[in-house]
């Protein structure tokens, strides 16, 4: 498959040899500079900022709302020099929300299996796959959920979303990220948060790369209220790391493509946009790795709800019901006494895509493997198949660990409208709805029957 090799790191640094490095904290203000005395102390805009740079605040909220969240930026250039006459260009797997085609039937219990990775040529950006959406884009409600594939580094080529942040999730390939604020690697079993805003490029580091993507339009992710969890478990905020800043000064034709309102539109500029040179604030991107995550369930009987999994949030205007959940199963511990250990069957108001990153999944047929996909749309039952059943209804119930699995599932209280990719392209499994069909009639009425 098409590969284009990796820059060496060293030339995207400034020429005083700092190394990326990265920042403890989640949501934390953060201060870094690639070099010294280029963050001003004690206010944000100087009348003259050290090296000749220029301050620009980048805004990811209402200037009044509360908490702001903000990062003002030192940079070579202001941001209107890497700004030109735009051109609309045509995107055509790549979709937003409302994509509501009357010749998809989104109603109904869906499994996709893994995506091949194609022998063409396809970045970060063209190879995206948007399998559903739902809310509006434009009045900033919903997600929309891809799935990438990458064959090519971008060279000289640059993106930035003005409608939504971006949850990625690796499932297969690193990548690294060359963002305005600093660089990281990402790989299966890490996730990252990508601002709206905020622009960058995309690498391959060793081949093609296969993931998923959540887009959210709405409200920032944020880590859930624990309650009675307390201080600690789940996603602990000291778990996620924010880049050190390092930039670029490069003079070389360059390009910018832009997703604004749905529309996708590219600028030609003079130079690389990524020159932020120090920055301080709490609007950055950030990198997670899951395997940190601390799993919270039941001792003693019941299997409680998927809630109690959930990693990150994106909260709506109804307290209580997101926007987008992002929640992780992971390996953990089995142990309550007398329960049917794996979910139950349910009906639910939030519409769930599942993704697979690595092994099985306790209640999902063995269709659902490595990159394979799932979705349940709000008010749909589902449920364990009949061997899933079977088995945990009848196990010996002794402690048992649950390993050899990491899958996750973005949900959201909006319906899921599937793209014509995803029902006309995408490896569709046609007989997912009869893993339920040989389910038996274990109904006597006699008192006391189990």
């Amino acid at each position: 498959m098409p590969t284009q090799s990796v820059r060496p790191i060293t030339q995207q640094l400034a020429s005083n040899g700092v190394t990326p490095g990265f920042i403890p904290g989640f949501g934390n203000d953060h201060e870094t500079e690639a070099l010294p005395g280029a963050l001003p102390q004690g206010m944000n805009s100087p009348q003259k900022c050290e090296y000749g740079l220029y301050a620009e605040q980048l805004s990811g909220t209402a200037f009044t709302k509360h908490p702001p969240e903000r990062t003002w930026c030192y940079r070579i250039r202001p941001s209107v020099r890497h700004s030109a006459r735009y051109t609309k260009i045509d995107m055509p797997y790549w979709k937003s929300a409302p994509c509501v085609d009357p010749d998809v039937t989104s109603l109904g219990q869906y499994p996709w299996s893994p995506i091949d990775v194609p022998d063409e040529g396809l970045t970060w950006v063209t190879g995206m796959r948007t399998m559903t959406t739902a809310g509006d884009v434009n009045t900033q409600v919903g997600m929309a959920t891809h799935v990438y594939l990458v064959t090519e580094s971008m060279v000289d080529d640059y993106f930035y979303s003005a409608d939504s942040e971006l949850l990625v999730v690796p499932q297969q390939g690193r990548i690294r990220f060359y963002t305005e604020l600093g660089i990281f690697d990402l790989e299966p079993n890490e996730i990252a948060i990508i601002p709206r805003g905020l622009v960058y490029r995309v690498e391959l580091l060793d081949g093609p790369a296969r993931g998923f993507v959540c887009e959210n339009y709405g409200e920032k992710f944020e880590l859930p209220a624990r309650g009675p969890i307390g201080a600690n478990c789940l996603a602990n905020p000291r778990d996620f790391k924010a880049p050190v800043a390092a930039f670029e000064d490069r003079e070389v034709p360059s390009t910018v493509t832009i997703k604004w309102c749905g529309q996708f539109h590219i600028t030609h500029i003079d130079q690389s946009p990524l020159d932020v040179v120090a920055w301080h604030g709490n609007y950055a991107p950030y990198k997670y790795d899951l395997r940190a995550y601390c799993p919270v369930g039941a001792v003693l009987f019941d299997h409680p709800d998927p809630s109690i999994f959930t990693v990150l949030t994106a909260p709506s205007g109804s307290p209580g019901t997101a926007n987008i959940d992002f929640v992780l199963f992971r390996e953990r511990w089995m142990v309550a006494e007398d329960t049917f250990r794996p979910p139950w069957y349910h009906k639910n108001i939030m519409s769930e895509l599942m993704g697979n990153i690595y092994g099985i999944h306790d209640a999902k047929p063995e269709g659902f493997i490595p990159g394979g996909i799932s979705l349940h749309n709000m008010m749909l039952p589902h449920g364990p198949d009949r061997d899933a059943f079977e088995g945990a209804s009848n196990a010996d119930l002794k402690a048992e660990k649950l390993d050899n699995t990491m899958s996750f599932m973005f949900e959201t209280r909006f319906p899921q409208h599937l793209t014509q990719f995803a029902a006309t392209e995408a490896p569709l499994q046609d007989n997912y709805i009869d893993c339920w069909s040989d389910l038996e009639k274990h109904f006597d009425g006699a008192p006391g029957r189990k």
